[in-house]
């Protein structure tokens, strides 16, 4: 084994490690030193706490620069600006066996907005593997063409160096619309990427908001621009199951909007040509692209790399299959999928002793941030729920002290607290859900209560549990498939 490949090996397993270690910390820890696992889980209790009241504070905040920025006509202001009429947009939907309708619904959504100018191209990327690809291309072309400058059609076919996923598949169509600025002459500087998941409905102002923001950023060609994705469009559709932890999912995306030095982009999102042509487009042999795509920038440029937040709402499907068991089998594969992003902590260690043009803490501190969002998802469920009883358990006279004693009682009083945020959670997402004009009956109120008594069950099933399954597979080098999320 080269030196390279066991750097390689290392970095990949760190984090799963350190997530079995965490895991099973209480047990292997209590028979000898009982009382630093209680600290240890006092500890852990009091920084939940703590980020259920910022992730509450930051969710308030963001839902009110929503109101703030709807009442803003980003369309007229436009008229203002010289530089408006020579944006272009080209919108790309990466997709495979998504149904027709899904993406005419997407679609429809574009030629429904306010942006002053006809600048607008879409892109329909397919999977040459997909056989019903042209036919949906056909359809679509003699439908839509009216509304856009041009549609252009990819059909990707998978490389020997290739994975299967949106990232290839961007990447083949990125390079398409290259080629065809450099054959209009559209420089890449004037040309804007938006990546559009086949079931993301923009909202009306999307364009015009996003050529505004550009537009007046000093900085502009090394930003990502991104709008909260949430997943709305199927809410009373989907089982409680995954209801419950779309709401949740959506409300923390709202939340991380307001957070701007951690801002990320996540599945719909835009940049301009020229900064994804600078790093070579995607990676082609990764499967979570939104974050990788960061870091390829970041460690490219450094600092100037940003995720700039737009403050409307982008929609999107969450998991539905049509049966309840498919749809919840559907709904771990894709948070296995999503939680594989860990794979990108190998990645930035490389990095972080390969780019010296940034700042080592500069690096530092963006590689903590993400390995410590993928060291809690599937830890925190076990630490919060279940280590408290531990200690006492396995190791009886550690029950009689006083510690012991007020161990399990302090940390579900710390818990009870911590969760009275759901209160908040659930206000903001009704508030949202009207915003974005979805109907809510007042008889349902009482449910939308009632399924937070089930929220360790599904944070459990449907988060922790596939994501240490991500980790378990990565920790013995299992790899995984990307899976498309079916959504019917």
């Amino acid at each position: 084994m080269t030196k390279a490949h066991f750097f390689h090996r290392f970095s990949e397993m760190l984090v799963p490690l350190m997530t079995w270690g965490l895991i099973t910390f209480p047990i292997w820890m209590s028979p000898f030193h009982p009382a630093i696992v209680a600290y240890f889980i006092i500890t852990f209790d009091l920084y939940f706490f703590y980020k259920s009241i910022t992730n509450a504070i930051y969710a308030t905040i963001s839902y009110q620069k929503i109101l703030n920025f709807s009442r803003v006509d980003f369309a007229k202001k436009l008229e203002k600006i010289k530089r408006a009429p020579e944006i272009k947009h080209f919108i790309i939907i990466p997709n495979y066996k998504e149904p027709l309708y899904k993406i005419e619904e997407t679609i429809t959504t574009f030629i429904k907005n306010d942006f002053p100018y006809k600048n607008l191209f879409l892109v329909l990327a397919f999977e040459k593997r997909e056989t019903e690809a042209e036919e949906k291309a056909k359809i679509l072309m003699q439908k839509y063409s009216p509304y856009f400058c041009k549609i252009i059609v990819a059909y990707h076919e998978l490389k020997s160096n290739e994975i299967i996923g949106k990232a290839s598949n961007q990447t083949f169509a990125a390079k398409i619309v290259s080629q065809y600025t450099a054959e209009n002459k559209i420089t890449p500087e004037n040309t804007l990427i938006t990546i559009c998941d086949a079931d993301s409905h923009l909202p009306k102002n999307y364009f015009s908001y996003l050529t505004y923001e550009y537009l007046n950023d000093k900085d502009r060609l090394y930003h990502f621009f991104w709008a909260p994705v949430l997943l709305y469009n199927n809410f009373w559709q989907v089982p409680f199951f995954v209801r419950i932890q779309s709401t949740l999912s959506s409300i923390l995306r709202l939340s991380l909007l307001s957070q701007k030095e951690n801002l990320i982009q996540i599945s719909t999102y835009s940049t301009n040509l020229w900064l994804l042509q600078q790093i070579n487009y995607w990676d082609v042999d990764i499967i979570p692209e939104d974050w990788h795509v960061y870091f390829q920038t970041f460690f490219t440029f450094g600092n100037k790399v940003k995720t700039l937040p737009l403050y409307t709402v982008v929609t999107c499907d969450a998991v539905y299959s049509g049966k309840l068991v498919k749809t919840l089998a559907n709904r771990y594969e894709q948070e296995k999928r999503w939680a594989w992003g860990v794979s990108d902590v190998s990645y930035t260690l490389k990095k972080l002793f390969t780019t010296p043009h940034i700042g080592f803490f500069t690096k530092l501190k963006k590689i903590i941030f993400l390995a410590e969002g993928h060291l809690l998802w599937p830890t925190s469920f076990f630490i919060l729920t279940i280590s408290a009883s531990i200690p006492p358990l396995i190791n009886p006279v550690f029950k009689r002290t006083v510690l012991g004693y007020l161990l399990p009682q302090l940390s579900g009083l710390i818990l009870t607290l911590a969760s009275s945020m759901l209160l908040l959670y659930t206000y903001l997402d009704i508030k949202v859900r009207q915003k974005v004009k979805m109907k809510f009956k007042l008889t349902s109120l009482p449910f939308i209560f009632i399924q937070w008594y089930f929220l360790p069950l599904v944070s459990f099933l449907f988060s922790s549990l596939p994501a240490l399954d991500a980790h378990t597979r990565l920790l013995f080098n299992k790899k995984i498939e990307y899976k498309v999320t079916e959504k019917v």
